[in-house]
């Protein structure tokens, strides 16, 4: 099937599966992350780029409105999201800072950062991560590979250790239900 090969990609695809299964820990400090934040009466920002920027709206979504259990809606925003924020900050500071200066503007101390970046390196996820710990705002980072840069500037890095973007995002998206799920429970 010119070069697609399925057992491969299933294979890969039970490898991140695995990669989810030993951040078991760091899963569990992240619901606590989250638990903590809502129960004070913060707020959730997330942020990411093409597949990631994606997830960021799934999660906001899965927060604002459900997952699977009828509760009060959780304060989640998705800073990809507002297209005249991102041409605006992107034409007069540069993309590097689309998601920094939107938490400048709209976060608060002990609200809470969830940054995607499959690499870790993403120069606009990089920067907001920055800008969130000089602000006083606690951040989970949902990174691929080795982490990048961002896993040592995180309070919580969720690291999906395989090689290809397209099973670090399927992988991505398994945690991300996992975090809903912990909110549920």
């Amino acid at each position: 099937m010119n070069g697609f090969d399925l057992q491969r990609s299933v294979a890969e695809h039970r490898a991140a599966v695995d990669a989810v299964l030993r951040l078991e820990p760091r899963l569990e400090e992240a619901v606590a992350l989250l638990r903590t934040t809502f129960a004070a009466g913060r707020r959730l920002f997330v942020c990411g780029n093409g597949g990631s920027a994606a997830d960021a709206q799934h999660l906001a979504a899965e927060l604002t409105g459900r997952f699977e259990k009828e509760r009060r809606g959780y304060p989640a925003v998705a800073l990809n999201t507002d297209t005249s924020a991102l041409t605006s900050i992107g034409n007069d500071y540069g993309f590097e800072q689309v998601f920094a200066r939107q938490l400048e503007a709209l976060a608060g101390r002990d609200d809470l950062l969830l940054a995607i970046s499959t690499s870790g390196n993403s120069p606009n996820v990089v920067a907001a991560v920055q800008r969130a710990r000089a602000l006083g705002v606690n951040s989970i980072g949902l990174l691929g590979r080795d982490g990048g840069v961002c896993a040592d500037l995180v309070d919580v890095a969720l690291v999906v250790d395989v090689p290809r973007t397209a099973r670090i995002q399927e992988a991505h998206i398994l945690i991300l239900h996992l975090l809903c799920e912990g909110l549920d429970a």
